[in-house]
């Protein structure tokens, strides 16, 4: 697969999951605004907290992959996407059909 195609399809689908934990985010807020939920005392308030937590740092890491396809697509159009940042080499094809984002080769990413 092309590698602007791979990239576009890895956007599609973290925006798509971004959507989804948004969604998710909003729906617990909105479920504990409806409770009286006291997050150090009520048990129910413990299990709320950590699911807006859990969801939220789902979100940003989905932002964060956002950025690196950004980062990729410059790349791309700068002529080193697929050239590997610390030594210079080629990124193994397996490596970028697995991660399109990569910015190592799988020997750099190793001694990380």
């Amino acid at each position: 697969m092309d590698a602007y195609l791979r990239l576009e399809d890895e956007r599609a689908e973290t925006l798509h999951r971004l959507a989804n934990l948004t969604d998710d985010f909003q729906a617990i807020v909105a479920a504990s605004k409806d409770t009286n939920a006291d997050d150090e005392h009520d048990p129910e308030g413990a299990t709320i907290a950590f699911e807006r937590s859990q969801v939220s740092t789902l979100v940003r890491d989905a932002q964060r992959h956002l950025a690196e396809i950004d980062a990729a697509v410059e790349r791309l159009e700068a002529g080193t996407y697929g050239v590997c940042e610390r030594c210079g080499q080629p990124i193994g094809d397996g490596r970028l059909e697995a991660r399109p984002v990569a910015r190592l080769c799988i020997r750099c990413a190793e001694k990380r």
